[in-house]
C-alpha cells in the first residue's frame, strides 16, 4: 500500500479523534458524551488496524477486536441504564 495512503488515513483518523474529544468535553448531555466515547473507541480500533496493516503485525487485530467488543458492551450497558430510568441530563 502506498505510504501516502497510510499517512492520509492516520491524519483523518486523528482529526476524527480530536473532534470526538471535543464532543466528549462539550456534551451537552450524558448520552452525547457516551456516544462520543463510543466514537473514540471505534476510531481507536481503526487506528490499531491501520497500524497493524502498515507494520505487518496481524496480532494487533486481536487487540482491536477486544477493544471493539468492550466498547460495544459499554454502549449496551448504558442503553440498559437509560431503559431502566436513568438520568438523561446532568
Amino acid at each position: 500500500m502506498p505510504t501516502w495512503v497510510i499517512t492520509v488515513t492516520y491524519l483523518l483518523l486523528c482529526l476524527a479523534l480530536i473532534l470526538g474529544f471535543f464532543r466528549l468535553v462539550r456534551g451537552p448531555s450524558l448520552p452525547d458524551r457516551v456516544v462520543a466515547l463510543e466514537l473514540i473507541a471505534s476510531i481507536t480500533v481503526g487506528l490499531i488496524i491501520v497500524y497493524a496493516i502498515h507494520h505487518g503485525m496481524p496480532y494487533f487485530i486481536d487487540v482491536a477486536l477486544v477493544l471493539a467488543l468492550t466498547g460495544f458492551m459499554a454502549a449496551v450497558g448504558f442503553a440498559r441504564y437509560l431503559e431502566r430510568g436513568g438520568s438523561r441530563h446532568e
